[in-house]
């Protein structure tokens, strides 16, 4: 019976062997390359990535593209924990992606191989790409209708520019301002204080341009009023502008004084009244003294009183439109402007 069982041990050892030889082979490298490919395809942060990955000779090399530090190494791991691999090169890179893997040493074999398949690749895809173009390729679209002939339009007229931002100028001390009075100045009916209206007659100009138009508002002040006495005295009047009006605004100006005198009748008019008394004197001795003499002195006083009265001092009258002359005391900074409401209206004398 021992004899019998002995054949049938020794035959179950070897199988046992053959199993054992067989299970210890070691994987191809296209196995380790399919392997690897599967687990990195099987992780949810590696997939969609194009990563390559080659094997030769227990040698793994990992290339291409990842997110994070976090991925290369589960990449690495994926490679190590394969069966036969005895090395990884781990040459992915941690940044955007990439359509290109990076070039990586390989033998002839491997390279041999990438071409031959890249090769197969390009056929198809050329392949595919002429049979959608002659798929989807329209038909030729009809010519185009004759377009009825349409009148030009008239162009638009250009828009003109915008007018310039006004500017602040200076106009030195000393210019000259030339006014026209709209008020009439009487030395017997004004006082020394009253105000008087007139207009700019000739506009202010800097380097040959207009910066104050002609025609503004200029107001002003008598500054001293005198009128001439019955019998002694002259009249003056004296002037002094105060503020301008341009472009709606109202500027305070510093001029000199205009001023006029009238001439003065006061030694002739006491010459003339004495002259009077004397001949009322006369007038008096002739009607006999006394009462008589009363009546000559009163009769002389009045005819001196009447020549008086007809040789009294020269009142100052300044009627309306009568042009004067001032000059700036102080520079004047205005914004300038063209246009004023006197700009066409024709310019008096100055020497008026």
């Amino acid at each position: 019976m021992k004899a019998r069982g002995f054949p049938y041990l020794i035959a179950t050892v070897f199988l046992a062997c053959l199993v054992v030889v067989g299970c210890s082979k070691p994987p191809n490298d296209a196995q380790i390359t399919s392997d690897i490919q599967v687990k990195i395809n099987a992780d949810s942060g590696l997939q969609g990535k194009q990563l390559g990955v080659q094997a030769e000779n227990g040698t793994v090399t990992l290339s291409g593209t990842v997110d994070n530090d976090a991925q290369r190494e589960a990449a690495a791991r994926y490679a190590s924990s394969e069966a036969g691999v005895k090395q990884v090169v781990n040459n992915l890179v941690v940044g955007p992606q990439q359509t290109a893997q990076a070039t990586l040493p390989s033998s002839p074999a491997s390279k041999k191989r990438r071409e031959s398949q890249k090769a197969k690749e390009d056929e198809s895809a050329s392949t595919n790409n002429s049979k959608q173009m002659a798929d989807q390729t329209p038909p030729p679209a009809p010519p185009p209708a004759p377009t009825p002939a349409v009148a030009a339009a008239p162009s638009a007229p250009a828009t003109p520019p915008p007018p310039p931002l006004p500017q602040k100028v200076t106009i030195p001390s000393g210019t000259a301002l030339t006014v026209r009075l709209v008020d009439t100045i009487d030395s017997e009916k004004n006082q020394t204080g009253d105000s008087f209206h007139s207009t700019l007659n000739n506009p202010l100009t800097i380097n040959g341009d207009v910066v104050v138009p002609s025609g503004c508002d200029v107001q002003g002040h008598l500054a001293n009023v005198k009128s001439a006495g019955k019998f002694a005295g002259q009249s003056v009047v004296v002037l002094q502008l105060d503020s301008i009006t341009s472009g709606g605004q109202t500027y305070n100006i510093q001029t000199d004084q205009y001023t006029k005198q009238g001439s003065s009748r006061g030694k002739n008019t006491a010459e003339k009244v004495g002259a009077g008394a004397g001949i009322g004197a006369i007038i008096g001795a002739i009607a006999g003294g006394g009462k008589g003499a009363a009546i000559g002195a009163a009769a002389g006083g009045g005819l001196g009183g009447g020549i008086q009265a007809a040789t009294k001092g020269q009142q100052i009258k300044l009627p309306s439109e009568t042009v004067l002359n001032f000059s700036l005391q102080a520079p004047l900074t205005v914004v300038a402007t063209t246009a004023g409401p006197d700009s066409g209206r024709p310019k008096l004398n100055s020497n008026q």
